[in-house]
């Protein structure tokens, strides 16, 4: 049976458009179909891209008999982030895989890294001096990258740290644009010719960091980690239902799904966050307000509640969302969606980017407009930026606390100007949409630390 709304675009072109270009892809793919089109893979399958809320709902949510969520269905992560992560797990093991990880991502942990995020933050930027230009997206991954590393891997420097920070920046770069990272999209070219191409690098980059990685866990495991807070050391505690231990193969894919899934894109959002409100100055300007209004010295607890950096954050995440599909769902048995036949074995993926740019949610949907979101409540799929249904992003609530933390210290300590005005457009980052300029911008003057925010710049 032909496939819903596929489109006609062969399917080399249609392969190297989505790696290349996935926003004009889809935006164009919308042109013809806007609620739902079929794209062309090499494999001979088609994915079915879906937008419409209702729709999403339907296919995210619905029991096994509809639609299952197979691990096997995530293979493109599988070189990164292994096969033993929650992400490629399937059923009744993801699910428990799911309840191990969950807590140290809420409630009393949360408090534990504010203080953190805003040290780490501080520590990072003065790094800058005044009027040099810098790369705000670099900056943040920095950032980013630290924060992991101190609150999931409870590393806080020494001998461990920096070999270990720097053979996770060393694979990123690997990522920075769409044809260095092309070899996730197409297997034929996952072959080691040598470290002078990108899978042989790959693979050397990723065989340091799997060395680091398990030296660490193996020297935790030989410690009390009972009074400590990171979040290694709650997996490593952490028992199944059998009161059976992760393994270390286990540890290390759940490890480096939080090292790639968590930093890279808490990066790259809070560069696009930066990138719009230095861009808009009655952005700024509200943020400003916003954070003074607290005094000086705000508890990290008071800046994540703050609705208009709330609100930011939010559009931020509309706008370009870093994740532009869900995980795949495959049919079960024969159905229809939106009234178009659907057979067992279909692949379909909600398309968060074009979910969020629909005029019928969100008006002049290409421009940055936080009080959306002051405005209205949009429901779980109408904004998802973290993904939807059980397959929905763990660590969304630690993601989002420290945007907003970075965000508010970056303002409350740094008055910042872009040093290059032209609008920055989105470009592929691995599976994500980073920024194509990377965010060049300067520091004007650093503000004293005791100070309250009492005027904003003009």
């Amino acid at each position: 049976m032909k496939p819903p709304n596929a489109l006609s675009t062969p399917l080399l072109l249609q392969e190297w458009q989505w790696v290349a270009d996935p926003v004009g892809y889809m935006e164009n793919a919308a042109k013809q179909h806007p609620d739902m089109f079929s794209a062309g893979l090499l494999s001979g399958r088609h994915l079915v891209f879906v937008n419409h809320p209702q729709a999403i709902q339907e296919v995210l949510t619905s029991d096994r008999k509809r639609f299952i969520a197979p691990g096997e269905s995530n293979r493109i992560l599988s070189p990164l982030i292994g096969d033993a992560s929650v992400i490629m797990l399937d059923g009744d093991r993801h699910k428990r895989r799911r309840q191990l990880l969950m807590p140290p991502f809420h409630g009393e942990r949360m408090r534990a890294y504010g203080d953190l995020i805003c040290q780490l933050t501080e520590k990072v930027m003065s790094q800058h001096s005044i009027a040099q230009p810098f790369n705000m997206r670099s900056t943040m991954q920095e950032i980013s990258l630290q924060v992991i590393l101190e609150a999931v891997f409870g590393v806080t420097g020494g001998e461990q740290f920096e070999p270990l920070r720097a053979a996770i920046t060393k694979m990123c770069e690997l990522f920075h644009n769409p044809l260095s990272a092309s070899f996730l999209f197409f297997p034929w070219m996952q072959r080691d010719l040598g470290a002078w191409m990108p899978w042989g690098r790959f693979l050397r980059d990723r065989g340091e960091i799997d060395k680091l990685l398990y030296a660490e866990i193996a020297d935790r495991r030989r410690q009390d980690n009972r009074d400590r807070v990171d979040i290694l050391s709650m997996l490593l505690a952490a028992r199944d239902e059998n009161g059976e231990p992760m393994t270390d193969p286990e540890l290390r894919d759940e490890l480096m799904t939080l090292l790639f899934a968590g930093h890279e894109t808490t990066a790259t959002a809070m560069a696009w966050a930066l990138y719009w409100i230095h861009h808009l100055p009655e952005v700024r300007e509200k943020l400003l307000q916003e954070i003074a209004a607290l005094g000086d010295d705000p508890d990290p607890m008071s800046l994540a509640r703050l609705p208009y950096l709330s609100a930011v954050c939010n559009e931020t995440l509309r706008l370009y969302p870093v994740a532009m599909l869900t995980f795949s769902r495959i049919v079960n048995e024969p159905l229809e969606l939106l009234g178009h036949p659907l057979q067992p074995g279909t692949a379909v993926v909600g398309c968060i980017y074009l979910l969020h740019h629909r005029e019928d949610l969100y008006p002049d949907s290409h421009q940055f407009k936080p009080e959306r979101f002051l405005e209205q409540q949009f429901s779980l799929f109408e904004f998802m930026p973290f993904g939807g249904g059980a397959r929905r992003c763990i660590g969304e609530a630690l993601a989002m606390f420290e945007m907003k933390l970075v965000l508010a210290t970056i303002l409350s300590r740094f008055e910042l100007a872009l040093v290059d005005r032209r609008p920055e457009v989105p470009r592929r980052r691995g599976v994500t949409l980073a920024p194509s300029g990377k965010v060049k911008i300067q520091i004007v003057r650093k503000k004293p630390v005791s100070a309250a925010i009492a005027q904003t710049p003009s």
